[in-house]
């Protein structure tokens, strides 16, 4: 009877130790399951922001990107509205002065130089007054510059029998231009002239060897006081 009890109460011990043992046995599994489920849910989490954050700093990038080609978009249209306007001022100006009247002009058209300005000859009492421009009688002859009208008429319009008629202008800065051997005068003393308006027609009046006009550039109204008329003609670009 002894022998039984002893064996029961081993076999009992035996399978509480078995309980024992599973039950932490699956306590370790059931804390080990947590703790890796703990473990993934925060590589999840941390994968998550990580990927809002790169998916943020594209977003950025791209903003920036953005705003630099519009910038750069915005300049381009700033420099082609101010080339475009610079090359219309341009034109204006240049139509502006195509259309504009030139300043100075030669006092008559389709001619040939003859006597120039101080050449030596027995025609004169001194050296040549002037410039010499070989026309035929009756050619148009225009104001050189606009002025006033201070000499107008024969006997040189006041300068002596050699000019014959004659017309001298006065114009700006002291400068006075005068047309001589004229056949005929068109304009009288105090008439206001523009460049290029006709005042009278060439001729072969006075002491003169065949038709022509007499022109000369003046410091005064009078005989004594011209400069050479081709370079200051020259100077103001017209061609001679």
């Amino acid at each position: 009877m002894s022998q039984r009890v002893t064996s029961r109460s081993s076999r009992t011990s035996q399978l509480r130790t078995r309980a024992t043992v599973l039950a932490a046995g699956l306590g370790v599994s059931v804390a080990l399951g947590a703790g890796v489920a703990s473990a993934a849910d925060t590589t999840a989490a941390s994968g998550a922001a990580s990927a809002v954050q790169v998916q943020a700093a594209a977003q950025a990038k791209a903003a920036k990107a953005e705003a630099v080609k519009v910038e750069k978009a915005a300049q381009a249209a700033k420099a082609a509205a101010a080339k475009k306007a610079a090359e219309k001022k341009a034109a204006a100006k240049k139509a502006a002065a195509k259309k504009a009247k030139p300043s100075w002009v030669g006092p008559v058209k389709k001619y040939r130089l003859s006597a120039s300005f101080a050449q030596n000859g027995g025609m004169w009492q001194s050296t040549h007054s002037g410039q010499d421009y070989a026309v035929p009688s009756g050619t148009q002859v225009v104001a050189a510059h606009g002025g006033t009208v201070v000499k107008a008429g024969g006997n040189g319009a006041g300068d002596g029998p050699a000019y014959g008629n004659a017309v001298v202008i006065k114009h700006g800065n002291g400068t006075y231009s005068q047309y001589a051997h004229l056949s005929k005068v068109k304009v009288k003393i105090g008439q206001i002239v523009k460049t290029g308006q006709e005042i009278a027609r060439s001729g072969n009046t006075g002491n003169s060897s065949g038709p022509h006009l007499h022109f000369e550039i003046r410091t005064t109204p009078n005989y004594g006081s011209a400069v050479d008329p081709v370079k200051f003609l020259r100077a103001k670009g017209v061609k001679v």
